[in-house]
């Protein structure tokens, strides 16, 4: 059960809603730390739009704002040699083919 009383899901139920897989050529850092000047440890991509923001262990936690204020619910790890993919809704982890 989550908090909200619904089951779990085992997987996401969101795959519908993944726009994009692969990660762009070059990414200059958290598109939002860049605005601001600020600095962030970890990226993640929003697989709907691109957006390119900050794990949740750097201090501003750009990546999981984007997903609140989007309603976009999957990112994926942009950093090199990562593959794994997050759903926010169903809260589960996971890899997609053919994501490089």
């Amino acid at each position: 059960m989550d908090e909200r009383g619904g089951a779990m899901a085992d997987t996401c139920t969101h795959m519908d809603q993944i726009e994009i897989v692969d990660l762009p050529e070059t990414i200059p850092g958290c598109e939002d730390c860049l605005r601001i000047g600020a600095r962030w440890l970890h990226l993640r991509m929003c697989t709907t739009c691109g957006h390119i923001g900050c794990c949740d262990s750097s201090p501003n936690k750009h990546a999981t704002a984007h997903v609140h204020s989007s309603g976009h619910p999957v990112i994926r790890s942009a950093e090199p040699g990562e593959d794994w993919f997050w759903c926010y809704e169903d809260e589960v982890a996971f890899t997609v083919a053919g994501g490089a």
